[in-house]
């Protein structure tokens, strides 16, 4: 009976450096496989996420004060053609002093 148990022993040791060698495997794939894509997406030249959200921001911001901008300039010509030209005064000929 003592055989038995210690074949069995035997083959569960076996089993369990199997399966730790198998695990140990799987995470030393999974970092290279994550150090592979980090290294892609450094060599890509991608914007991180935050910055890209930073800038999307600014530029929402910058659009909308140019639509008001463009409104105050479309109310200040509006005002600009209604009122009637200011004319100038006319110029005085400066008459010529007699010698004498």
């Amino acid at each position: 009976m003592q055989t038995q148990n210690k074949m069995f022993d035997d083959l569960a040791r076996v089993a369990n450096g199997a399966v730790s060698t198998v695990m140990g495997m799987k995470d030393e794939i999974d970092a290279l496989i994550r150090q592979r894509i980090e290294r892609f997406l450094a060599d890509a030249d991608m914007v991180p996420r935050d910055e890209f959200d930073a800038v999307k921001a600014m530029a929402a911001k910058a659009r909308t004060e140019n639509e008001t901008l463009a409104k105050r300039i479309d109310a200040l010509e509006a005002q600009l053609s209604k009122k009637p030209a200011a004319k100038k005064p006319a110029a005085k000929k400066a008459t010529p002093k007699k010698a004498g």
